[in-house]
Order: structure tokens, then sequence, then C-alpha cells
């Protein structure tokens, strides 16, 4: 293992998958400059470890069990806002990356990434820059060229995209409400709001309009 200088990036990793927190630890330990010294494995947890110790990055997993990693940006952004967050995810980058980008992410990669690029990308968000993907540059640029109206789904709330995501990928609203540790009628009140700002009448709908604009696959 490569000694650590004293001016080490220190970094906090949140994933709810042993072997990936193991795998990340694995990569940054390879560096000099990089050194983590902080693991969770719920939101909940993320928060009370950041509140307890000063992280310059938090590698952050959008899909934790416990609390929406949207929410959890936008929590830490509050109470921590020297602390950049870089979000790792399995989901394609035209699915969360703006919105969690918006939410106060340095940076949005996907899990399948490199290690050299995960490494570029911790140190630039640390360095106050934000961090986009060559991929999810170019997406950003066809939004920007594109001559059409905004799609439909870009209308919905963080948390009504994230409900409306979990019905495509087929899970019921009692499964939603207990991974959110939300009621089930709070659920079947976003999706309510789902179908209604969507122009949909139900799930089958729903599903089909997702897989269509490839939101989910």
């Amino acid at each position: 293992m490569n000694k650590k200088n004293s001016s080490a990036i220190t970094v906090a990793i949140v994933d709810d998958h042993p072997i990936v927190r193991e795998g990340l630890k694995h990569i940054c330990a390879s560096t000099r400059d990089i050194l983590v010294n902080g693991t969770a494995d719920s939101g909940i947890e993320a928060i009370r470890l950041c509140r307890q110790t000063h992280f310059d990055v938090l590698l952050l997993d959008i899909a934790l069990p416990d609390r929406s990693g949207i929410d959890i940006i936008k929590q830490l952004r509050s109470e921590l806002p020297g602390m950049a967050i870089l979000v790792l995810s399995i989901h394609r980058e035209d699915q969360y990356a703006i919105r969690c980008l918006k939410a106060g992410a340095a940076g949005f990669l996907n899990k399948q990434v490199a290690p050299p690029e995960l490494i570029a990308a911790i140190r630039q968000v640390a360095s106050g820059k934000k961090y986009i993907s060559a991929t999810l540059a170019q997406e950003l640029a066809n939004q920007i060229g594109a001559d059409h109206e905004a799609p439909l789904h870009e209308g919905l709330s963080d948390r009504e995209y994230q409900t409306m995501i979990m019905i495509a990928s087929g899970k019921s609203v009692s499964d939603i409400a207990n991974e959110l540790t939300l009621s089930v009628k709070t659920i079947s009140m976003y999706r309510s709001r789902v179908l209604a700002k969507m122009k949909l009448r139900h799930n089958a709908e729903l599903t089909h309009y997702a897989l269509k604009n490839k939101l989910v696959e």
C-alpha cells in the first residue's frame, strides 16, 4: 500500500453492498493522495458519519435501502456545503445525473467506470470543480441543441420521478413504500400525481413510456 501524504483527500464511501465498498477502498488505496477514512451502508448512517467526521469527498450510491439518494444530497449540501458529493450509480447517466447535479452533487459516475476515471473524478470534485463524464457531456449538448419540447417526465419532482422509475421497474406500491420508508398512502399519492402529469391511465402505460424513453431497461 502506498504511503499517504499529509494533505491527502479524505473520502467517505456510502454503499449498501460490502463488495462495492471494499472495491472502492482498494482503488483509492492505490493512490498516494486519496485516503478513505469512513464507510457507511445506509443513508442514516451516512449522515451520522459525515456529521461526526470531516470528509473532502463523499462517494454516494444513489440507490440506498433506507433513504432517497437525492434527499441525502440535499440534506448534506445544506448541512455540510464544503463537502463534495460524487454520486455512483448502476443507472445510466441520463436517468439520474442531471437531477443529482441540480440537488447539489459535484459529479455523477456510472459504477462501470474504469478506476482511473474514478480517481480523476475524486481529485476534480475535491478541488471544488464539477465532474461529468464525456457521455453525460454529450447528452447535455444534445439536449441543448434539440429543437423539441422537454419530455413529460422532466416535469416530475424528484420523488415523483423516483416513484415512476420504481413502478416501471416492476415494483409494487407496497415494495416502494417499504424501500423508501414511506406509507403506502404517500406512494399512492405520488403514483397518482405521476399519472396525471404524464397523462397516463395506469401502470402499464407508465412502464411503456419509461421503456420507450429508455428510462428503464
